[in-house]
């Protein structure tokens, strides 16, 4: 049975809402995608080889999901999903940070230090903080 664009759309935003609302043993670096995103592509191309072998991909190691048609809301989303690529940090089952789009990998991995620095963070009110800029 093929499954209908609002019956995917809602399984899918299901399935996140029940995958952030788990206890997360460790953060992780959530990929929006879509087929034919020339951003996306580049991104796999230029960051997506390196990404598990640098400090960043070890401390959030990163996941992908197929952004569907209408975008992505609620669970621990501070705010609906709609562009591709989005990478949403996620970290103890909520969003920490998220980067929308993408131009190069060095506005990349500027953006990522700073999220990734959020969760390095061990003193709640120095995160809080962090979390705010």
């Amino acid at each position: 049975m093929i499954a209908s664009g609002r019956y995917r759309a809602g399984l899918a935003a299901f399935t996140l809402s029940i995958c952030l609302s788990l206890p997360a043993a460790a953060a992780e670096l959530v990929m929006y995608t879509r087929n034919g995103c020339a951003f996306c592509v580049r991104f796999e191309r230029e960051v997506a080889p390196v990404y598990a072998k640098t400090p960043e991909g070890k401390a959030a190691p990163l996941r992908r999901i197929e952004l569907p048609a209408g975008g992505v809301r609620g669970g621990e989303l501070r705010e609906p999903v709609i562009a591709t690529p989005t990478f949403v940090l996620v970290d103890a089952g909520r969003e920490v940070g998220r980067i929308t789009g993408y131009l190069n990998d060095d506005m990349f991995w500027g953006l990522l230090g700073r999220l990734v620095a959020v969760i390095d963070t061990p003193d709640p009110v120095q995160r809080s903080v962090a979390e705010k800029q």
